[in-house]
């Protein structure tokens, strides 16, 4: 039985060893893509972003016309 062990072990253990080194080699670029990633705007990213700016950009300027209106005594404005 301890035979059957240790010679499963010896079949498996190079395998999981083989894994972790190749792991351990990408990592560094796997590493630096996802440092990009981070560093980068999707094209999604920045069109939502846009589209938020100019919706607030556009409220604002909603309110300031309701005040100056308001301001001229008009009542519709």
């Amino acid at each position: 039985m301890k035979m059957l062990f240790v010679l499963s072990a010896a079949l498996l253990l190079p395998g999981c060893i083989a894994k972790t080194a190749l792991d351990v080699a990408t990592m560094p670029v796997k590493a630096t893509g996802q440092a990009a990633d981070w560093a980068t705007t999707s094209q999604d990213e920045a069109d939502r972003n846009y589209g938020r700016k100019m919706r607030k950009q556009e409220a604002q300027e909603a309110r300031e016309r309701k005040k100056a209106c308001e301001e001229a005594g008009y009542q519709d404005c």
